[in-house]
């Protein structure tokens, strides 16, 4: 899926000038990268806003339109406002087809019900990570990595280095690093019976004054009475 979106070149700057053009509905950003030098640009808050809710616009090579001039870049940062639905500051590199870049791209989960750790043996499919860092030509980047789980066991996980990975793309991991991407576990239920079992477990406990049968704390009475009439006899 291509996506195009459209700039304006921003003369105004500082903390002052980015409020107000935020408060007239457009959002103050930057594009870097390449052989030309940053620009501070201005975009419509709506259309970015829209476009920011695809998943596949985060981890694809975008067509900038900049006054006219097209040009391929990547989104690199998006800092929203704090409590408002409000996109606050947005960054874009550009991307040469020659170079290879660095982003990180989501993973898509498939084929978990018919796997036998969930469909056979009670399990659910645990998903550890939801993204993966490649590294790639602009031309290979993927707009997601696919994760067959239909093999999965209970117990048994899937590693970063066992996925499939599309022709041109190398995962940007550290010798010897290999996380686990997705596993299969027995979720921990709690029967309404085990929860009861403790509670009637200690009301079954006697208390210190319940320990002592009936008969021999008459008993004990009547000693501490025998004592008392003694004392006062003498």
């Amino acid at each position: 899926m291509k996506f195009e979106i459209s700039a304006n070149k921003r003369a105004a700057q500082g903390t002052g000038a980015s409020r107000r053009l935020r408060r007239t509905g457009r959002v103050p950003g930057i594009v870097y990268g390449g052989a030309e030098g940053p620009v501070n640009i201005e975009l419509d808050q709506k259309d970015l806003f829209q476009s920011l809710r695809n998943e596949k616009f985060h981890a694809s090579i975008l067509t900038l339109d900049l006054a006219g001039a097209k040009q391929q870049v990547l989104l690199r940062a998006v800092n929203m406002h704090p409590f408002k639905l409000q996109v606050q500051h947005v960054d874009f590199q550009r991307v040469s087809k020659d170079r290879k870049i660095h982003m990180k791209v989501p993973l898509h989960f498939v084929n978990a019900e018919k796997s036998p750790g969930v469909k056979e043996q009670g399990g659910i499919a645990s998903h550890v990570l939801n993204e993966l860092a490649i590294v790639c030509l602009p031309d290979d980047l993927p707009e997601y990595i696919e994760v067959d789980l239909g093999s999965l066991t209970v117990g048994h996980s899937i590693h970063a280095r066992d996925l499939q990975l599309p022709k041109g793309v190398e995962l940007t991991l550290h010798k010897g690093e290999n996380p686990v991407v997705a596993t299969v576990v027995i979720p921990a239920l709690v029967t309404e019976e085990e929860e009861a079992a403790p509670a009637v477990a200690a009301a079954e406990v006697p208390t210190t004054e319940q320990a002592v049968p009936e008969g021999e704390a008459a008993a004990e009475a009547d000693k501490a009475a025998d004592k008392g009439e003694k004392k006062e006899k003498k």
